[in-house]
């Protein structure tokens, strides 16, 4: 829709700087939930949902990850089909190296280098691919660590693709932009990067809308890479009230996001309820009570 992005102060602009805003709707782990990833799903989010973006969780460790017991030939036909159903589309996509229970993502940093060697290689020419390379980094993994990550990264995907936009995780589940703000990536490395802030609206609320807008006002290029409507766990009840106030300020300041999660996981954070067996072309019964209120959301 736009073509080659850029990053143009603190967000995302087309190649003759116009300001766009991404969003969108993130998968769950492509392991457990690859019924999702297929064209018609993506067409769906694109025509009913107006949706611009998808983003491909690629869990790196739990539940047979790619790096902890995953099959990894197959996972990489999953973002490679993922990838090119968004393309065909005229979507925006994000390949996500979700780091989570793994706690730093140095853990596995060298097989991070050989994954986005090879899907920056394979999209060199794609400008709708976005590479987000480290989802959550948490437990004592600070913005140090982080930092040396994604400079030993970025240049790989740069080396193939010179122009790609990278979204680079932040500690304590990408919450702390402050962190990041006071200690940016700077020079090559920092070229065309975001970094990412996650929320869930029952657990996070105007404390951490005020830490990003200082971020922002710092001048820090933020990309909401994932957010749910109930508490951090996924679970709970839905805040739809936090959840708007977030949108509506991620709208005033064009910062983008997608919301967790395309799947049918009997949790509050789906977008589909856990009784339906759609894998496109849902109805209103096939959606839960977060994606008919994000399906409303994005028709504004």
């Amino acid at each position: 829709m736009y073509g080659a992005l850029h990053v143009e102060g603190t967000s995302l602009a087309s190649a003759d700087g116009t300001p766009v805003q991404l969003r969108g709707a993130s998968t769950h782990g492509l392991a457990w939930f690859p019924q999702y990833v297929n064209s018609a799903a993506f067409r769906t989010l694109r025509d009913d949902w107006h949706a611009n973006c998808v983003r491909l969780a690629l869990y790196t460790a739990e539940y047979d990850g790619y790096c902890e017991g995953g099959d990894q030939a197959k996972l990489k036909a999953l973002v490679r089909s993922g990838v090119d159903a968004a393309t065909d589309l005229g979507l925006y996509v994000i390949i996500d190296w979700h780091v989570l229970h793994d706690l730093t993502p140095l853990t596995y940093i060298d097989q991070a280098e050989a994954f986005f060697d090879e899907m920056s290689a394979a999209y060199a020419d794609n400008p709708n691919v976005l590479y987000e390379i480290c989802n959550e980094p948490n437990g004592d993994t600070s913005w140090a660590d982080v930092k040396s990550y994604a400079e030993q990264v970025i240049p790989i995907i740069h080396h193939n693709a010179p122009d790609a936009i990278v979204i680079v995780g932040t500690p304590e589940w990408s919450q702390r932009v402050d962190s990041a703000a006071a200690d940016p990536l700077t020079g090559e490395v920092g070229k065309n990067v975001l970094y990412s802030l996650h929320f869930y609206a029952a657990t996070h609320g105007e404390w951490l809308r005020e830490r990003m807008v200082q971020a922002l006002d710092a001048g820090l290029p933020i990309f909401i890479s994932e957010f749910g409507t109930p508490d951090a766990s996924g679970a709970g009840a839905n805040d739809f009230a936090s959840a708007n106030a977030w949108l509506d300020l991620a709208d005033e300041r064009n910062v983008s996001y997608c919301c967790w999660s395309l799947s049918n996981k009997d949790e509050a954070a789906s977008l589909l309820a856990p009784t339906s067996t759609a894998t496109s072309g849902w109805t209103d019964a096939d959606l839960s009570e977060t994606g008919a209120w994000y399906r409303e959301r994005l028709a504004r």
